[in-house]
């Protein structure tokens, strides 16, 4: 582990320009014509997001164009990304009645409900709208797919709430539905864009899904981990709201006792305080350590097919970024 005190400022230095003019753009770009929806926009592109996914399309494009600028096709696709990742976090705040995000009040909590399902609708439509007029049928393919994947993935979430049989491949499905899927398609769509060769596009797809998976089950070691006011929510509150996630997989095949805790809802006194103490004991958050960097040497390994160049750099430092995250 190199560095471990990387920040994403210095991680995406050779694109902080593109990313500047891409704040800009997404205000303009969901200049919406009722303000609620303005507000809401504005709120979400300000929320102080670490704006992760647009960056790797902006340094995958880039790493894929060394010979020339990056095409006004390339900059969209990232903003679009964007678009999608925050809709996706609107609805995903609804779901979760979640009051707080990043220690920002969300646009359920300002506005409500109603109001934040149809301004995360809007996001998702503004956003198809912008990716049909890049005119690459294979890049809209991609990204609806996104679309597609992230409402399986909460749809598969809330189905199996509390439900103890889930293995860890339907949790990796899930997983990837939630989080890779939008960062590989996306990584995938900046290659088509550079008219790379299909042996690249195809390893910078697999490269987002494998950094997206690692992303992800290091979020979920946090929630259990991290202080309230790190995250901006109490510790283990997926369990809680019975989404069972990589630690409590591995801690119920050692404490099968744990079991029995989810599966009656905590309705017990004292059984979350239990629950989470059978996993901070076990070794559920270290083997989850484990598969996260299992995914992130798998990653690490699918930026081979680019010529070495600061943005190649920048790609390999962030799968080191999301495991540094854990210490």
């Amino acid at each position: 582990m190199t560095n471990r005190m990387i920040s994403t400022t210095s991680l995406f230095s050779p694109v902080e320009d593109d990313l500047r003019l891409l704040t800009d753009n997404l205000k303009r770009l969901v200049g919406a014509r009722h303000p609620i929806l303005g507000a809401a926009a504005e709120h979400l592109f300000d929320a102080g997001g670490k704006r992760i996914r647009p960056a790797i399309v902006l340094l995958v494009s880039r790493a894929t164009m060394l010979d020339s600028d990056i095409t006004p096709r390339h900059r969209r696709l990232a903003e679009i990304t964007e678009m999608i990742h925050t809709a996706s976090l609107v609805h995903d705040d609804v779901v979760d009645e979640a009051a707080l995000r990043r220690n920002v009040p969300t646009v359920n909590s300002l506005f409500d409900n109603r109001i934040a399902v149809l301004a995360g609708d809007f996001l998702f439509a503004q956003s198809s709208w912008y990716l049909a007029n890049l005119d690459n049928l294979e890049v809209v393919k991609l990204l609806s797919e996104v679309i597609r994947d992230f409402a399986e993935g909460e749809i598969f979430q809330g189905i199996n709430r509390f439900d103890t049989s889930l293995t860890l491949d339907a949790y990796l499905d899930k997983s990837y539905y939630k989080t890779a899927s939008l960062i590989a398609n996306s990584a995938k769509s900046a290659a088509i864009l550079s008219d790379s060769s299909t042996e690249v596009i195809d390893s910078l797809y697999a490269y987002g899904r494998y950094l997206g998976l690692a992303f992800q089950i290091v979020d979920d070691i946090l929630d259990f981990t991290s202080p309230t006011e790190v995250l901006g929510k109490p510790a283990g509150s997926d369990l809680i709201s019975g989404n069972i996630t990589a630690p409590a997989l591995f801690a119920m095949e050692e404490t099968p006792y744990l079991k029995t805790l989810i599966e009656r809802e905590f309705s017990e006194e004292e059984d979350i305080e239990k629950a989470l103490s059978i996993i901070t004991e076990s070794q559920g958050i270290a083997r989850s350590r484990e598969l996260a960097s299992y995914h992130a040497q798998l990653a690490l390994k699918q930026l081979d097919c680019l010529k070495p160049s600061q943005y190649s750099q920048s790609l390999t430092d962030l799968v080191d970024y999301v495991l540094s995250r854990l210490y």
